[in-house]
Protein backbone atom coordinates (compact mmCIF):
# COMPACT_ATOMS: atom_id res chain seq x y z
CA UNK A 1 0.00 0.00 0.00
CA UNK A 2 2.75 2.69 0.73
CA UNK A 3 4.19 1.73 -2.70
CA UNK A 4 1.10 2.13 -4.36
CA UNK A 5 1.61 5.36 -2.91
CA UNK A 6 4.35 6.01 -4.08
CA UNK A 7 3.80 5.22 -7.62
CA UNK A 8 1.20 7.56 -7.57
CA UNK A 9 3.48 10.31 -6.57
CA UNK A 10 5.94 9.44 -9.51
CA UNK A 11 8.21 7.40 -7.73
CA UNK A 12 10.01 4.25 -8.61
CA UNK A 13 10.08 1.62 -5.47
CA UNK A 14 12.31 -1.61 -4.32
CA UNK A 15 11.72 -3.90 -1.47
CA UNK A 16 13.86 -5.90 0.46
CA UNK A 17 12.29 -8.94 1.77
CA UNK A 18 13.52 -12.55 2.71
CA UNK A 19 10.73 -13.52 0.80
CA UNK A 20 10.31 -13.38 -3.11
CA UNK A 21 6.79 -13.56 -3.32
CA UNK A 22 6.29 -10.67 -0.43
CA UNK A 23 2.87 -9.11 -1.11
CA UNK A 24 4.98 -5.54 -1.88
CA UNK A 25 6.34 -8.08 -4.45
CA UNK A 26 3.61 -7.52 -7.22
CA UNK A 27 3.49 -3.51 -7.36
CA UNK A 28 7.22 -3.33 -6.75
CA UNK A 29 9.85 -2.49 -9.49
CA UNK A 30 12.13 -4.19 -7.49
CA UNK A 31 12.96 -7.07 -5.00
CA UNK A 32 15.66 -7.46 -3.66
CA UNK A 33 15.80 -10.71 -1.77
CA UNK A 34 17.27 -10.84 1.43
CA UNK A 35 16.80 -11.53 5.39
CA UNK A 36 16.16 -8.11 7.54
CA UNK A 37 19.28 -7.82 9.56
CA UNK A 38 21.76 -8.63 6.28
CA UNK A 39 23.65 -5.83 6.05
CA UNK A 40 24.87 -7.03 2.24
CA UNK A 41 21.22 -6.93 1.28
CA UNK A 42 20.35 -3.26 3.00
CA UNK A 43 23.29 -1.93 1.50
CA UNK A 44 22.15 -2.74 -1.88
CA UNK A 45 18.45 -1.45 -1.25
CA UNK A 46 20.39 1.90 -0.25
CA UNK A 47 22.43 2.32 -3.01
CA UNK A 48 19.55 1.77 -5.61
CA UNK A 49 17.38 4.02 -3.74
CA UNK A 50 17.13 8.03 -3.13
CA UNK A 51 15.60 6.74 0.48
CA UNK A 52 14.86 4.13 2.50
CA UNK A 53 12.12 3.44 5.16
CA UNK A 54 10.60 0.36 6.56
CA UNK A 55 7.25 -0.74 7.51
CA UNK A 56 7.91 -3.58 9.74
CA UNK A 57 10.50 -3.49 13.35
CA UNK A 58 11.80 -6.54 12.86
CA UNK A 59 15.37 -5.56 10.94
CA UNK A 60 18.83 -5.74 12.54
CA UNK A 61 20.52 -2.50 13.59
CA UNK A 62 23.74 -3.67 11.74
CA UNK A 63 21.54 -3.53 8.16
CA UNK A 64 20.00 -0.21 9.23
CA UNK A 65 23.47 0.97 9.55
CA UNK A 66 24.71 -0.47 6.57
CA UNK A 67 22.10 1.18 4.99
CA UNK A 68 22.20 4.50 6.14
CA UNK A 69 25.40 5.11 4.54
CA UNK A 70 24.46 5.07 1.29
CA UNK A 71 21.29 6.81 1.77
CA UNK A 72 19.08 8.24 4.36
CA UNK A 73 16.99 6.31 6.96
CA UNK A 74 13.72 7.33 8.09
CA UNK A 75 12.66 7.00 10.74
CA UNK A 76 16.38 6.69 11.57
CA UNK A 77 17.71 3.92 12.85
CA UNK A 78 17.83 5.47 16.70
CA UNK A 79 14.20 5.69 16.53
CA UNK A 80 14.14 1.94 15.93
CA UNK A 81 16.57 1.05 18.34
CA UNK A 82 14.21 2.18 21.39
CA UNK A 83 10.95 0.98 19.74
CA UNK A 84 12.43 -2.69 19.39
CA UNK A 85 13.21 -3.07 23.16
CA UNK A 86 9.90 -2.82 25.34
CA UNK A 87 11.93 -2.48 27.96
CA UNK A 88 14.43 0.22 25.70
CA UNK A 89 10.89 1.81 24.43
CA UNK A 90 9.40 1.95 28.18
CA UNK A 91 12.45 3.60 29.93
CA UNK A 92 12.24 6.27 27.46
CA UNK A 93 8.91 6.92 27.90
CA UNK A 94 9.13 6.96 31.31
CA UNK A 95 12.40 8.72 31.10
CA UNK A 96 10.70 11.82 28.81
CA UNK A 97 7.72 12.75 31.22
CA UNK A 98 5.30 10.19 29.03
CA UNK A 99 2.60 8.60 31.93
CA UNK A 100 3.15 4.73 31.29
CA UNK A 101 1.61 1.71 33.39
CA UNK A 102 3.43 0.02 36.09
CA UNK A 103 6.38 -1.97 34.95
CA UNK A 104 9.67 -4.14 36.01
CA UNK A 105 11.89 -5.81 34.24
CA UNK A 106 13.11 -9.24 35.28
CA UNK A 107 15.46 -11.80 33.28
CA UNK A 108 14.59 -15.19 35.78
CA UNK A 109 11.63 -16.70 37.40
CA UNK A 110 12.64 -15.38 40.53
CA UNK A 111 12.62 -11.30 38.83
CA UNK A 112 8.88 -12.25 37.56
CA UNK A 113 7.65 -13.75 40.71
CA UNK A 114 8.69 -10.47 42.63
CA UNK A 115 7.37 -8.50 40.00
CA UNK A 116 4.11 -9.84 40.69
CA UNK A 117 4.19 -9.70 44.12
CA UNK A 118 4.71 -5.90 43.34
CA UNK A 119 2.54 -5.42 40.83
CA UNK A 120 0.07 -7.54 41.43
CA UNK A 121 -1.61 -9.47 38.36
CA UNK A 122 1.31 -9.27 35.60
CA UNK A 123 1.16 -9.56 32.12
CA UNK A 124 4.83 -10.79 30.68
CA UNK A 125 5.96 -9.43 27.07
CA UNK A 126 9.19 -10.29 25.02
CA UNK A 127 11.54 -7.43 25.32
CA UNK A 128 11.89 -7.79 21.84
CA UNK A 129 10.02 -9.49 18.73
CA UNK A 130 6.39 -10.17 19.25
CA UNK A 131 3.14 -8.28 18.12
CA UNK A 132 -0.39 -9.20 17.66
CA UNK A 133 -0.39 -10.69 21.18
CA UNK A 134 2.59 -13.07 20.31
CA UNK A 135 5.26 -13.25 22.77
CA UNK A 136 3.19 -12.20 25.52
CA UNK A 137 2.12 -14.52 29.00
CA UNK A 138 -0.09 -13.90 32.08
CA UNK A 139 0.70 -14.40 35.70
CA UNK A 140 -2.53 -13.84 37.68
CA UNK A 141 -0.54 -15.31 40.71
CA UNK A 142 3.08 -15.00 41.85
CA UNK A 143 3.02 -19.16 41.84
CA UNK A 144 2.53 -18.83 38.06
CA UNK A 145 5.57 -16.77 37.07
CA UNK A 146 8.20 -20.01 36.56
CA UNK A 147 5.68 -21.57 34.19
CA UNK A 148 4.75 -17.51 31.91
CA UNK A 149 8.62 -17.16 32.17
CA UNK A 150 9.58 -20.34 30.63
CA UNK A 151 6.85 -20.14 28.22
CA UNK A 152 8.70 -17.39 26.59
CA UNK A 153 11.42 -19.02 26.65
CA UNK A 154 13.52 -17.98 29.59
CA UNK A 155 14.56 -14.68 27.78
CA UNK A 156 14.48 -11.35 29.21
CA UNK A 157 10.88 -9.73 29.31
CA UNK A 158 8.79 -7.01 30.62
CA UNK A 159 6.40 -7.63 33.51
CA UNK A 160 3.36 -4.91 33.31
CA UNK A 161 0.42 -4.96 35.61
CA UNK A 162 -3.00 -5.70 33.78
CA UNK A 163 -4.66 -2.85 33.80
CA UNK A 164 -8.55 -2.40 33.91
CA UNK A 165 -9.22 -0.77 30.40
CA UNK A 166 -12.09 2.00 29.81
CA UNK A 167 -11.19 2.15 26.10
CA UNK A 168 -8.39 1.63 23.75
CA UNK A 169 -7.00 4.05 21.12
CA UNK A 170 -4.60 4.91 19.18
CA UNK A 171 -3.10 8.32 17.20
CA UNK A 172 -1.01 8.27 14.31
CA UNK A 173 1.31 11.15 13.77
CA UNK A 174 3.53 12.41 10.78
CA UNK A 175 6.53 14.21 10.65
CA UNK A 176 8.96 15.37 8.20
CA UNK A 177 12.73 16.15 8.17
CA UNK A 178 12.12 20.19 9.31
CA UNK A 179 9.87 19.49 12.17
CA UNK A 180 6.49 19.93 10.48
CA UNK A 181 3.80 17.80 11.91
CA UNK A 182 0.08 16.79 10.94
CA UNK A 183 -1.59 14.32 13.30
CA UNK A 184 -4.57 12.22 12.21
CA UNK A 185 -7.66 11.96 14.10
CA UNK A 186 -7.81 9.26 17.15
CA UNK A 187 -8.90 5.91 15.77
CA UNK A 188 -10.61 3.87 18.82
CA UNK A 189 -9.57 0.24 18.87
CA UNK A 190 -11.06 -3.28 20.12
CA UNK A 191 -8.62 -6.43 20.32
CA UNK A 192 -9.38 -9.98 20.51
CA UNK A 193 -6.57 -12.70 21.92
CA UNK A 194 -4.05 -9.53 21.21
CA UNK A 195 -4.91 -9.33 17.65
CA UNK A 196 -6.79 -6.29 16.48
CA UNK A 197 -10.33 -7.03 15.48
CA UNK A 198 -12.30 -3.80 15.01
CA UNK A 199 -11.19 -0.30 14.87
CA UNK A 200 -13.27 2.89 14.13
CA UNK A 201 -11.93 6.39 12.70
CA UNK A 202 -12.81 8.85 14.26
CA UNK A 203 -12.96 7.15 17.75
CA UNK A 204 -16.41 8.12 19.53
CA UNK A 205 -14.12 9.84 22.12
CA UNK A 206 -14.86 12.77 24.23
CA UNK A 207 -12.64 15.79 22.72
CA UNK A 208 -10.87 16.63 25.76
CA UNK A 209 -9.88 12.96 25.31
CA UNK A 210 -8.84 13.57 21.83
CA UNK A 211 -6.93 16.44 22.45
CA UNK A 212 -4.85 14.86 24.74
CA UNK A 213 -3.62 11.87 22.54
CA UNK A 214 -2.94 14.06 19.57
CA UNK A 215 -0.94 16.54 21.70
CA UNK A 216 1.04 13.65 23.66
CA UNK A 217 1.49 11.81 20.05
CA UNK A 218 2.99 15.50 18.69
CA UNK A 219 5.13 15.43 21.79
CA UNK A 220 6.96 12.02 21.46
CA UNK A 221 7.37 12.58 17.87
CA UNK A 222 9.33 15.72 18.30
CA UNK A 223 11.02 14.27 21.29
CA UNK A 224 11.98 11.33 19.10
CA UNK A 225 13.19 13.49 16.20
CA UNK A 226 10.85 11.29 14.07
CA UNK A 227 11.08 11.75 9.98
CA UNK A 228 7.79 9.59 9.02
CA UNK A 229 5.08 8.34 10.97
CA UNK A 230 4.53 7.14 14.74
CA UNK A 231 1.52 5.44 15.66
CA UNK A 232 0.94 5.42 19.54
CA UNK A 233 -1.11 3.17 21.42
CA UNK A 234 -3.11 4.27 23.79
CA UNK A 235 -5.18 2.47 26.90
CA UNK A 236 -7.48 4.63 28.60
CA UNK A 237 -7.55 3.49 32.24
CA UNK A 238 -10.09 5.04 35.01
CA UNK A 239 -7.49 4.69 37.71
CA UNK A 240 -4.71 6.47 35.77
CA UNK A 241 -6.01 8.29 33.23
CA UNK A 242 -4.47 7.94 29.46
CA UNK A 243 -1.19 5.60 29.54
CA UNK A 244 1.29 4.96 26.50
CA UNK A 245 1.19 1.42 25.52
CA UNK A 246 3.02 1.11 22.62
CA UNK A 247 4.85 2.78 19.87
CA UNK A 248 5.50 2.23 16.04
CA UNK A 249 7.26 4.19 14.09
CA UNK A 250 5.17 2.97 10.61
CA UNK A 251 2.37 2.34 9.04
CA UNK A 252 -0.44 1.15 11.63
CA UNK A 253 -3.16 -1.53 11.21
CA UNK A 254 -6.05 0.86 13.32
CA UNK A 255 -5.16 3.86 10.52
CA UNK A 256 -5.69 1.86 7.31
CA UNK A 257 -8.78 3.41 7.30
CA UNK A 258 -7.23 6.63 6.57
CA UNK A 259 -7.64 5.31 3.12
CA UNK A 260 -11.50 6.25 2.71
CA UNK A 261 -11.64 8.12 6.05
CA UNK A 262 -9.02 10.98 5.28
CA UNK A 263 -8.09 13.57 3.23
CA UNK A 264 -4.68 11.63 2.81
CA UNK A 265 -3.88 8.10 3.71
CA UNK A 266 -1.25 7.27 5.92
CA UNK A 267 0.46 5.59 3.25
CA UNK A 268 0.75 8.69 1.20
CA UNK A 269 1.67 10.53 3.83
CA UNK A 270 4.80 8.36 4.83
CA UNK A 271 6.11 8.81 1.28
CA UNK A 272 5.55 12.88 1.65
CA UNK A 273 7.33 12.67 4.94
CA UNK A 274 10.10 10.82 4.21
CA UNK A 275 10.78 12.23 0.33
CA UNK A 276 10.70 16.14 1.73
CA UNK A 277 7.17 16.64 0.04
CA UNK A 278 4.42 18.80 2.15
CA UNK A 279 2.12 17.03 4.37
CA UNK A 280 -1.17 16.25 2.98
CA UNK A 281 -4.28 17.41 5.50
CA UNK A 282 -5.43 14.97 7.38
CA UNK A 283 -9.13 16.49 7.72
CA UNK A 284 -11.96 13.38 8.33
CA UNK A 285 -14.11 13.20 5.05
CA UNK A 286 -16.41 10.29 6.68
CA UNK A 287 -16.27 7.92 9.24
CA UNK A 288 -14.84 4.71 8.45
CA UNK A 289 -14.88 1.05 10.20
CA UNK A 290 -12.17 -1.57 9.88
CA UNK A 291 -12.44 -5.28 10.42
CA UNK A 292 -9.10 -7.29 10.03
CA UNK A 293 -9.24 -10.62 7.81
CA UNK A 294 -7.59 -13.41 9.47
CA UNK A 295 -6.10 -16.99 7.85
CA UNK A 296 -8.43 -18.71 9.98
CA UNK A 297 -11.42 -17.76 7.41
CA UNK A 298 -9.16 -19.99 4.78
CA UNK A 299 -7.60 -22.70 6.68
CA UNK A 300 -9.68 -25.68 7.27
CA UNK A 301 -12.33 -24.71 5.14
CA UNK A 302 -14.12 -25.94 1.85
CA UNK A 303 -14.57 -22.78 0.13
CA UNK A 304 -13.18 -19.22 0.27
CA UNK A 305 -14.64 -16.71 2.10
CA UNK A 306 -18.25 -14.86 0.52
CA UNK A 307 -16.57 -11.43 -0.76
CA UNK A 308 -19.36 -10.78 -3.03
CA UNK A 309 -21.77 -11.12 0.08
CA UNK A 310 -19.36 -8.70 2.10
CA UNK A 311 -19.36 -6.20 -1.45
CA UNK A 312 -22.91 -6.09 -2.03
CA UNK A 313 -23.48 -3.78 1.04
CA UNK A 314 -23.10 -0.40 0.09
CA UNK A 315 -20.41 1.65 1.58
CA UNK A 316 -17.81 -1.69 2.12
CA UNK A 317 -14.74 -1.94 0.36
CA UNK A 318 -12.19 -4.80 0.54
CA UNK A 319 -8.19 -5.14 0.59
CA UNK A 320 -6.34 -8.39 0.54
CA UNK A 321 -2.29 -8.39 0.76
CA UNK A 322 -1.18 -11.31 -0.77
CA UNK A 323 -0.19 -13.34 1.82
CA UNK A 324 -0.30 -16.61 2.23
CA UNK A 325 -3.55 -17.59 4.81
CA UNK A 326 -2.19 -19.09 8.15
CA UNK A 327 -4.35 -19.26 11.79
CA UNK A 328 -3.77 -15.79 13.16
CA UNK A 329 -2.33 -14.20 10.09
CA UNK A 330 -3.67 -10.76 8.84
CA UNK A 331 -4.05 -11.17 5.27
CA UNK A 332 -6.74 -8.66 4.51
CA UNK A 333 -9.33 -5.81 5.53
CA UNK A 334 -12.54 -4.81 5.49
CA UNK A 335 -13.52 -1.29 5.48
CA UNK A 336 -17.09 0.30 5.75
CA UNK A 337 -18.17 3.66 5.24
CA UNK A 338 -21.14 5.60 7.36
CA UNK A 339 -22.40 8.39 8.55
CA UNK A 340 -21.27 7.87 11.99
CA UNK A 341 -18.92 5.99 13.64
CA UNK A 342 -21.75 4.21 14.83
CA UNK A 343 -22.99 3.68 11.62
CA UNK A 344 -19.84 2.42 10.01
CA UNK A 345 -19.07 0.22 13.06
CA UNK A 346 -22.37 -1.76 12.48
CA UNK A 347 -21.83 -2.51 8.88
CA UNK A 348 -18.51 -3.79 9.24
CA UNK A 349 -19.77 -5.78 11.63
CA UNK A 350 -22.67 -7.12 9.31
CA UNK A 351 -20.04 -7.01 6.20
CA UNK A 352 -17.74 -9.63 8.27
CA UNK A 353 -20.47 -11.86 9.37
CA UNK A 354 -21.68 -12.10 5.73
CA UNK A 355 -18.44 -13.75 4.90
Amino acid sequence: MTAMAAQSLGYGVRVLDPDPHCAASAVADEVIVSPFDDPAGAETLARKSAVVTYEIEQIGQAALAAAARHAPVRPSPAVLAIVQDRLTQKNWLSQHGFPVGPYRPASSAAEVEAAAQALGGIRLKARRGGYDGRSQAMVPHPADAAAAFQSLGGEPVVCERELVLRRELSVMVARAEQGEMKVFPPAQNWHQDGILSLSVLPGALEPALVAQAQELGQAIAKSMEVCGLLAVEFFETEAHGLLVNELSPRPHNTFHATETACLTSQFEQLVRAVCGLPLGLTDMLRPTALANLLGDLWVGRDHPPRFDRALALPGVYLTLYGKQPRLGRKVGHLLAVGHTPEEALRLVREARDSL
